[in-house]
Protein backbone atom coordinates (compact mmCIF):
# COMPACT_ATOMS: atom_id res chain seq x y z
CA UNK A 1 0.00 0.00 0.00
CA UNK A 2 0.88 3.57 -0.66
CA UNK A 3 2.47 5.80 1.99
CA UNK A 4 1.04 8.68 0.86
CA UNK A 5 -1.86 9.87 3.46
CA UNK A 6 -4.07 11.87 2.01
CA UNK A 7 -6.25 14.91 4.69
CA UNK A 8 -9.07 13.49 5.49
CA UNK A 9 -11.76 16.29 4.56
CA UNK A 10 -9.74 16.91 1.12
CA UNK A 11 -10.03 13.49 0.59
CA UNK A 12 -13.59 12.94 1.66
CA UNK A 13 -14.44 16.45 -0.31
CA UNK A 14 -13.09 14.48 -3.39
CA UNK A 15 -15.19 11.78 -3.30
CA UNK A 16 -18.15 14.45 -3.31
CA UNK A 17 -16.62 16.03 -6.39
CA UNK A 18 -16.29 12.87 -7.67
CA UNK A 19 -19.77 11.65 -7.71
CA UNK A 20 -21.08 14.77 -9.01
CA UNK A 21 -19.25 15.48 -11.65
CA UNK A 22 -19.64 11.74 -12.52
CA UNK A 23 -23.47 12.19 -11.98
CA UNK A 24 -23.49 15.21 -13.76
CA UNK A 25 -21.86 14.62 -17.23
CA UNK A 26 -21.37 10.76 -16.73
CA UNK A 27 -17.29 10.46 -17.04
CA UNK A 28 -17.25 8.06 -14.10
CA UNK A 29 -14.48 8.21 -11.13
CA UNK A 30 -11.42 10.30 -11.91
CA UNK A 31 -8.45 8.92 -13.86
CA UNK A 32 -5.76 11.06 -11.44
CA UNK A 33 -5.81 12.92 -8.11
CA UNK A 34 -3.55 14.82 -6.43
CA UNK A 35 -4.82 16.20 -2.95
CA UNK A 36 -3.04 18.29 -0.67
CA UNK A 37 -4.31 20.27 2.41
CA UNK A 38 -4.72 23.73 0.55
CA UNK A 39 -5.12 22.48 -2.57
CA UNK A 40 -6.23 20.13 -4.82
CA UNK A 41 -6.66 18.33 -8.44
CA UNK A 42 -8.49 15.86 -10.03
CA UNK A 43 -8.81 14.83 -13.85
CA UNK A 44 -11.74 13.30 -15.42
CA UNK A 45 -11.83 11.82 -18.60
CA UNK A 46 -14.22 13.88 -20.08
CA UNK A 47 -14.26 12.85 -24.00
CA UNK A 48 -17.62 12.36 -23.63
CA UNK A 49 -17.88 16.24 -23.24
CA UNK A 50 -15.56 17.32 -25.00
CA UNK A 51 -14.96 20.63 -23.82
CA UNK A 52 -14.39 23.16 -20.66
CA UNK A 53 -17.04 23.46 -18.09
CA UNK A 54 -19.11 26.75 -18.46
CA UNK A 55 -18.78 29.35 -15.23
CA UNK A 56 -22.78 28.45 -14.78
CA UNK A 57 -21.46 24.55 -14.73
CA UNK A 58 -19.03 25.14 -12.06
CA UNK A 59 -21.15 27.08 -9.97
CA UNK A 60 -23.70 24.21 -10.20
CA UNK A 61 -21.01 22.01 -9.28
CA UNK A 62 -19.94 23.73 -6.46
CA UNK A 63 -23.22 24.35 -4.83
CA UNK A 64 -24.30 20.63 -5.45
CA UNK A 65 -21.02 19.29 -3.70
CA UNK A 66 -21.53 22.24 -0.48
CA UNK A 67 -25.36 20.78 -0.08
CA UNK A 68 -24.14 17.79 0.30
CA UNK A 69 -20.96 18.86 2.56
CA UNK A 70 -24.10 20.73 4.42
CA UNK A 71 -26.46 17.85 5.27
CA UNK A 72 -24.11 16.39 7.19
CA UNK A 73 -23.90 12.94 5.59
CA UNK A 74 -22.45 9.70 7.08
CA UNK A 75 -19.19 8.04 5.78
CA UNK A 76 -19.64 4.26 6.12
CA UNK A 77 -17.24 1.52 5.12
CA UNK A 78 -17.82 -2.07 4.09
CA UNK A 79 -15.97 -4.85 2.61
CA UNK A 80 -17.32 -6.64 -0.27
CA UNK A 81 -15.70 -9.82 -1.84
CA UNK A 82 -13.66 -9.04 -4.82
CA UNK A 83 -16.52 -10.76 -7.20
CA UNK A 84 -18.86 -8.30 -5.39
CA UNK A 85 -16.83 -5.67 -6.50
CA UNK A 86 -15.93 -6.55 -9.96
CA UNK A 87 -19.84 -6.66 -10.24
CA UNK A 88 -20.14 -2.94 -9.51
CA UNK A 89 -17.12 -1.48 -9.63
CA UNK A 90 -14.05 -1.06 -12.80
CA UNK A 91 -11.19 -2.79 -11.19
CA UNK A 92 -9.05 -1.94 -14.10
CA UNK A 93 -7.36 0.99 -11.70
CA UNK A 94 -6.58 -0.97 -8.46
CA UNK A 95 -3.01 -0.47 -7.92
CA UNK A 96 -1.09 -3.37 -8.29
CA UNK A 97 -1.13 -4.55 -4.06
CA UNK A 98 -4.75 -5.14 -4.67
CA UNK A 99 -4.39 -7.39 -6.98
CA UNK A 100 -4.24 -10.44 -5.20
CA UNK A 101 -6.65 -9.15 -2.38
CA UNK A 102 -10.07 -11.07 -1.45
CA UNK A 103 -11.54 -8.29 0.20
CA UNK A 104 -11.99 -4.93 -0.74
CA UNK A 105 -13.05 -1.73 0.79
CA UNK A 106 -16.08 0.31 -0.15
CA UNK A 107 -16.73 3.95 0.97
CA UNK A 108 -20.03 5.42 0.68
CA UNK A 109 -20.67 9.24 1.67
CA UNK A 110 -24.31 9.66 2.18
CA UNK A 111 -25.89 8.84 -1.24
CA UNK A 112 -23.83 11.08 -2.58
CA UNK A 113 -20.97 8.62 -3.55
CA UNK A 114 -19.88 4.90 -3.47
CA UNK A 115 -16.84 3.49 -4.69
CA UNK A 116 -13.72 1.48 -3.99
CA UNK A 117 -10.82 3.02 -1.68
CA UNK A 118 -8.59 2.89 0.66
CA UNK A 119 -7.65 6.25 2.20
CA UNK A 120 -8.77 8.22 5.14
CA UNK A 121 -11.97 9.90 5.57
CA UNK A 122 -14.07 11.70 8.12
CA UNK A 123 -16.63 10.09 9.80
CA UNK A 124 -19.02 13.36 8.87
CA UNK A 125 -18.83 15.74 6.09
CA UNK A 126 -20.00 18.17 8.97
CA UNK A 127 -16.07 18.26 9.70
CA UNK A 128 -15.29 19.50 5.58
CA UNK A 129 -15.27 23.35 4.66
CA UNK A 130 -17.11 24.03 1.99
CA UNK A 131 -15.66 23.58 -1.15
CA UNK A 132 -14.53 26.45 -3.88
CA UNK A 133 -13.76 25.53 -7.51
CA UNK A 134 -10.20 27.48 -8.26
CA UNK A 135 -10.23 26.60 -12.27
CA UNK A 136 -11.22 24.27 -14.96
CA UNK A 137 -8.99 23.16 -17.36
CA UNK A 138 -9.88 20.88 -20.83
CA UNK A 139 -7.25 19.52 -22.68
CA UNK A 140 -8.36 18.39 -26.13
CA UNK A 141 -5.68 16.70 -27.25
CA UNK A 142 -5.68 13.77 -24.07
CA UNK A 143 -9.39 14.46 -23.71
CA UNK A 144 -8.87 15.27 -19.94
CA UNK A 145 -10.96 17.71 -17.96
CA UNK A 146 -8.49 19.08 -14.65
CA UNK A 147 -10.57 20.58 -11.87
CA UNK A 148 -8.53 22.56 -9.39
CA UNK A 149 -9.89 22.86 -5.73
CA UNK A 150 -9.93 23.68 -2.01
CA UNK A 151 -11.66 24.21 1.11
CA UNK A 152 -12.37 27.52 2.30
CA UNK A 153 -11.67 28.00 6.08
CA UNK A 154 -13.62 27.14 8.52
CA UNK A 155 -15.64 30.21 10.11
Amino acid sequence: MSEKVYPREMHTAEHLLSGTIGRMFGCGRPVTTHLERKKSKVDFDFRNVGRNLTPEETDAVEQAVNEQIAKRLEVTFETVSRAAAAAEFDLSHLPVEATEVAELRVVRVGDCDRCLCIGEHVANTAEISPLRIISTDYDPESGRLRIRFKLEPSA
